[in-house]
């Protein structure tokens, strides 16, 4: 038996394996007064404890409506909480899995990503900037580096003795509902830089009462949480402990005091420890992006679990079974937890188990979808699972009226919209004019550090083979040939091309073999000089430039704005950003190329008059475009539903790409 499926013990309680579904902003809660999960959130969880999830951790829970604004999130403030916390323990329990609410005491200087601030404004441990503006921007990723918060960031305000005392008594309070409720476990939530890992910290605890000052008076508060827990649920009633072990930022926790946390919390009477690493300014570390090396965090689980008796859980990109499994069988942590990887595939437990790892859907790492729509206040999604936090509505069921059904095109979208089809029970068949399927997820998976597109891609044509979706390739589509097959319904998925903006030289550097699309350059087409620039800065110029620095190439980047990466979620720009500084690329922002020449390109920026920088290669990458054409038009009115999908609608991201080809086969 692999290890991951052994039982494990925390503290009083038997788990049934070695994994954890890790804590999880969601937004299915309820803002009234009871503030209380609603029924998707229960079909969210039980989706996983079906799956064969050993323990769950609940989305961040709060202890008072009073110092701040419920993320999104419950709260548990009145006895009320136990009738749904109940609820949800007991349909988790179904299916053998336990359940355990994470406890938070606010979330510090870090706001929501909008203007409206909580209750009485920002509490933090002292006076600190909050890490977003008055407006709720995240501070600007700038070239090569990451601005410093400047005066326009909102101040947080230092929380009272009195407000501290309170924190305690409400986490006593919560604890004691928790535990009557049915639930089995508390995390105590003190990471990511967010209040409680303030009061941790030397970077952001300036206080000089008892909850400030060396580490013993720093830890006060945490240690008191601890001791209200074991007053509120009771002496054997489980606790669990996540915090960062580092910050990975200057100025903030160190390993070497992480590792004196860890054994201050397990003499406090801790039963477990969930390690990670990083804050809100380390974001790419904290929440890892694809470009992250997988496991980033199990080197200081294993530190960690050297200091310590009581078991250590890790997270932080462990979502491939082998690498998990050595995790657990080196001894480097007890648990493994799994977040994202959770999302994008409920049943990686149970397929793991039953050695079905090709089925099991692979988290890309894009965060789209689990922190992209949160950060809009829609609920919790997933770029490659659009049923998500939907589990109930939209479950796979046979239509109820079979029908024949054409996917024109083999990209993501076309392939989720004929897997939907076929599972339904239509007829189906797709059409695609080249020789292979992926369409331009085959470029943004060339990139070595974009590994976990390319399993995307292997899973989505493996799923094609097993559901039997019948696929003819190099199959040019035109509205005679489809007329001529008379299907009822016809999806246009025919994908986007590059955008080749008007710029003097452009065309002629193309036809001479010296100006190329960044598709074509991840596909490897044409001969790449040694020096390049890269014109575009959004997140495919980005990693074309990194991509041929990483293969020994000069590169630069010439963006018309300010940032580059900004079509990206935050951390992962963060991440992108740093790589290109490693990789030495140099980044020209607010910079306009005005002509392309025989040995480089002539800019215009504000600050200068103008400048021409040598190059042996020009690659294009300032955007894509609709390849639907005139197809939908000369379709329409000549079968009976015609439907559009993906980025032949409009050039976006995979999760709309998915997503669209999911639900509009749906309901077809």
């Amino acid at each position: 038996m692999m290890k991951l499926f052994e039982r494990g013990q925390i503290g009083s309680l038997t788990v049934k394996n070695r994994i954890v579904m890790d804590a999880i902003n969601v937004q299915l809660g309820y803002p009234g007064d009871d503030a209380a999960l609603e029924q998707r959130a229960v079909d969210f969880y039980v989706a996983r404890a079906k799956g064969g999830v050993g323990l769950i951790k609940t989305t961040f829970m709060s202890t008072n409506r009073k110092l701040e604004i419920s993320i999104g999130g419950p709260t548990v403030h009145n006895a009320r909480a136990g009738t749904w916390l109940n609820y949800l323990a007991e349909a988790v329990h179904d299916y053998g899995a336990k359940i355990c609410v994470q406890l938070t005491i606010g979330i510090g200087r870090i706001p929501t990503p909008r203007s409206d601030l909580p209750h009485g404004g920002l509490v933090a441990p002292s006076p600190l900037p909050s890490f977003r503006s008055p407006e709720g921007e995240l501070p600007r990723i700038g070239p090569g580096r990451y601005p410093a918060q400047g005066e326009r960031y909102v101040i947080a305000r230092e929380l009272s003795t009195q407000e501290i005392e309170e924190l305690v008594r409400d986490y006593e309070f919560s604890a004691r509902i928790i535990a009557l409720s049915g639930m089995d476990a508390i995390e105590i939530h003190s990471h990511q830089g967010y209040l409680l890992d303030e009061f941790m910290s030397a970077l952001w605890n300036k206080r000089t009462d008892r909850y400030g000052g060396d580490l013993k008076g720093r830890m006060r508060l945490p240690l008191e949480l601890v001791q209200a827990i074991r007053r509120g649920a009771g002496p054997d009633f489980p606790i669990l402990y996540k915090y960062p072990l580092t910050h990975c930022l200057e100025g903030g926790r160190s390993i070497e005091e992480g590792i004196e946390i860890a054994r201050m919390l397990e003499a406090a009477g801790v039963n477990a420890l969930s390690i990670n690493a990083g804050c809100y300014e380390t974001y790419n570390i904290a929440q890892p992006p694809t470009t992250q090396p997988r496991g980033n965090a199990v080197h200081l689980a294993e530190l960690t679990k050297k200091a310590v008796k009581i078991p250590v859980i890790v997270s932080g990109k462990l979502g491939y079974p082998d690498l998990a499994e050595k995790v657990l069988q080196e001894g480097k942590a007890d648990f493994i937890a799994l977040g994202r990887y959770l999302l994008a595939d409920p049943e990686w437990p149970n397929k793991v188990k039953e050695a079905r790892i090709e089925d099991i859907n692979p988290c890309v790492g894009c965060h789209e979808g689990c922190i992209g729509r949160v950060r809009k206040f829609h609920h919790i999604g997933c770029t490659v699972n659009p049923a998500t936090a939907v589990e109930r509505e939209l479950a796979i069921r046979p239509a109820e009226k079979k029908k024949s059904v054409i996917v024109i095109g083999g990209g993501p979208a076309g392939m989720e919209a004929a897997m939907v089809c076929r599972l339904r029970g239509h007829d189906v068949v797709l059409w695609e004019k080249s020789d292979r399927l992926g369409g331009n997820l085959i470029p943004a998976s060339a990139p070595d550090f974009k590994d976990d597109y390319r399993l995307l891609l292997e899973y989505l044509r493996t799923q094609m083979k097993k559901v039997g979706v019948p696929t003819e390739f190099e199959k040019e589509a035109t509205p005679d040939l489809i007329q001529k097959v008379n299907p009822d319904v016809v999806f246009v998925a025919t994908g986007a091309s590059p955008v080749v903006p008007e710029i003097e030289g452009i065309k002629a550097g193309m036809e001479k073999g010296r100006v190329f699309t960044a598709v074509d350059v991840l596909l490897g087409r044409g001969r790449i000089g040694d020096s390049v620039v890269v014109i575009g800065g959004g997140s495919i110029g980005c990693e074309t430039a990194l991509h041929l620095a990483k293969q020994g190439k000069r590169a630069s980047i010439v963006e018309i704005l300010d940032t580059v990466a900004r079509d990206m979620v935050w951390g992962n720009a963060l991440d992108l950003v740093k790589l290109l500084d490693d990789n030495k690329v140099t980044i020209l922002t607010s910079t306009i190329p005005v002509r392309i020449t025989e040995t480089g390109i002539d800019l215009v920026n504000p600050k200068s008059q103008g400048s021409r920088l040598k190059a042996d290669t020009v690659i294009v990458a300032v955007g894509m475009k609709s390849n639907s054409g005139a197809l939908v038009d000369q379709l329409w009115n000549k079968v009976p539903e015609v439907i559009t999908i993906g980025d032949c609608v409009k050039p976006r991201r995979i999760i709309d790409a998915i997503g669209e080809g999911y639900r509009r086969s749906y309901v077809i």
